[in-house]
């Protein structure tokens, strides 16, 4: 039976997915060596903010997955605005094909200092209930511009030594006070289990200024968080408008990727679709 070169194509590909070969690494005899096969669709990658960690993300990421996107769910090392977005840079780096960046609260300041100067590669920016500092700016002094902001009253800092005898200070949520600052609209027993697994952020961090703006260049979309009491709702609308962002805004607490998933998942994909 005569075989034609498509139909010999596409049985090679059949085995070497069966096997679990690199499908760009096959070659018909006598066939010129094509380019690697991309994605489809963008890659998304999700950056936790503070008080939080990757598993925050979950909701969003399963539907994310159901829609057919790659994610990669970071994680945030919440040590400071350069070091933070140097590992995420490091991440986007190993990743095949066009990225959307998306970042939670202190996320938001991490994603526009990592994807300044990756234009070609970050095809857009994602703001959920997050900080889109200017040069200059820091998520401390941000919060602190606009009223509305109870987080002060609810943290407790717990010193700690460096190796070599340097001194941190790492920020926490109380306990007691984590549901009603950080997730009022989730259920309290998932509330409970998130504010025992919540992961600091070095006091610094949040007072580090910001030395690149990549919403400046790249085009972003924000979701503004309404009942939030760590990022005012005036310095979200403030730093969305500032941007040019195709803006959302929802009823909902700071932790809004858990108490509303699809709400997230539906702008990060607005976003993806973009991406050509």
């Amino acid at each position: 039976m005569r075989i034609t070169l498509l139909s010999r194509r596409s049985a090679l590909l059949g085995v070497t997915a069966a096997v679990g070969l690199s499908v760009a690494a096959v070659t018909l005899p006598g066939a010129t060596s094509a380019a690697p096969l991309r994605p489809e669709r963008p890659t998304i990658v999700l950056e936790h903010g503070a008080f939080a960690d990757a598993a925050s993300w979950d909701g969003v990421v399963a539907r994310l997955q159901r829609a057919g996107y790659p994610v990669v769910s970071a994680a945030n090392p919440l040590r400071g605005t350069a070091t933070d977005a140097a590992y995420l840079r490091s991440v986007v780096a190993h990743i095949d094909g066009p990225v959307v960046l998306v970042g939670h609260s202190y996320g938001g300041t991490v994603i526009s200092q990592a994807a300044a100067g990756l234009e070609g590669k970050v095809k857009a920016l994602v703001y959920i209930a997050a900080f889109l500092p200017d040069i200059g700016e820091s998520s401390l002094g941000l919060t602190n511009k606009f009223p509305g902001s109870t987080l002060g009253q609810a943290i407790e800092s717990v010193n700690y030594t460096l190796p070599g005898g340097g001194q941190g200070a790492d920020v926490y949520i109380k306990a007691d006070k984590f549901r009603g600052q950080f997730a009022a609209d989730v259920p309290a027993d998932k509330a409970r289990l998130m504010a025992a697994g919540q992961r600091p952020i070095a006091a610094a961090a949040l007072e580090e200024k910001s030395t690149k703006a990549a919403w400046k260049t790249i085009r972003s979309w924000s979701l503004v968080t309404t009942e939030d009491l760590n990022i005012p709702v005036s310095a979200q609308r403030y730093m969305s408008a500032r941007a040019g962002a195709h803006t959302t805004v929802i009823d909902a607490s700071h932790a809004v990727p858990v108490s509303h998933p699809d709400a997230v998942a539906r702008i990060v994909e607005r976003a993806a679709r973009t991406v050509r």
